[in-house]
């Protein structure tokens, strides 16, 4: 791989997108962030690179410039970049990581002559660590040349490229949020039911973790009506009437959530939703009468 990437904006998905590129052969050029410290730290994580806490000429030496900064920078770090370039950026791509925004956010560089497109991994970026990009899906959208380059930069990185419209993008993103960042909430929160309960939080984690991976496995070996289990499936309206009396003596977010998750499995999941809804709403407002 004889290409150079420049990294602006290089926090948790920059840096790991700049070390697998690297480790891939390519050359890292400039790696630009907020601050000199941040920029170092960003260049040691990626192994390779130029430090930079400001936008530069430089990165015109770069053949594809990876924003990875957050959504709202993007716009002006994208017509701060076409105002240094100009007409430079003629015959290079530049690429956002953005999975709820399309390329068109790229629009002055795309005036001067840039290929724009967007390269987002369905993926967490925690903290600590550096994920696995092996089979993960990547979002894309852009101008033919850089939907092209990304394509190939999805599949090096172990990937899955799927072409997503840019009038789908925030659907497509807002779907990531029901898999990640719900389901560690949803998640997070029945752990602090069973603290209640009197488990510690190693216990309760441990618990939901074992019951969580199993309902995922049964949902890619089985599909999801066949994964579904608990009370609602088995038109146990009375336990459902229960898990209302106890949540209501929670803080108001978790009966509120517990009602909408379960109205929406079964719009989602039942086989007469309809007649389902109907019994479940009596089941969600007798929960003062169960003891």
């Amino acid at each position: 791989m004889s290409q150079t990437l420049a990294i602006v904006g290089a926090g948790r998905v920059g840096c790991v997108l700049g070390r697998r590129l690297r480790e891939l052969g390519w050359r890292i050029g400039p790696v630009v962030t907020r601050s000199a410290a941040t920029a170092r730290a960003a260049v040691r994580a990626i192994g390779a690179g130029t430090p930079y806490d400001r936008l530069t000429r430089r990165l015109l030496a770069a053949d594809v410039v990876l924003l990875a900064t957050p959504d709202s920078a993007i716009a002006a770090v994208a017509e701060r970049l076409a105002q240094i370039g100009g007409s430079e950026w003629r015959g290079k791509v530049v690429l956002h990581t953005s999975g709820a925004l399309s390329h068109a956010v790229l629009t002055p560089l795309r005036r001067v002559g840039a290929a724009t497109g967007a390269m987002h991994p369905m993926q967490t970026f925690g903290r600590r660590g550096m994920p696995n990009l092996e089979g993960v899906v990547f979002g894309l959208d852009g101008d033919p040349a850089a939907l092209r380059l990304a394509r190939q930069m999805a599949r090096w990185l172990g990937g899955v490229p799927v072409r997503v419209e840019p009038a789908h993008k925030a659907a497509y993103h807002a779907a990531g949020g029901f898999a990640a960042q719900h389901t560690l909430v949803v998640l997070e929160a029945g752990v602090r039911i069973l603290m209640r309960a009197g488990f510690t939080r190693r216990q309760a984690t441990r618990a939901l973790l074992v019951l969580a991976r199993q309902t995922l496995a049964n949902l890619q070996a089985h599909g999801p009506r066949d994964a579904w289990s608990g009370p609602v499936p088995r038109g146990d309206w009375d336990t459902v009437a229960r898990h209302m009396t106890v949540l209501h003596q929670l803080p108001p977010e978790y009966a509120a959530a517990y009602r909408a998750l379960t109205r929406l499995a079964v719009r989602l999941l039942a086989p007469q939703p309809k007649r389902w809804l109907a019994q479940l709403e009596r089941a969600l407002d007798a929960r003062g009468r169960m003891r």
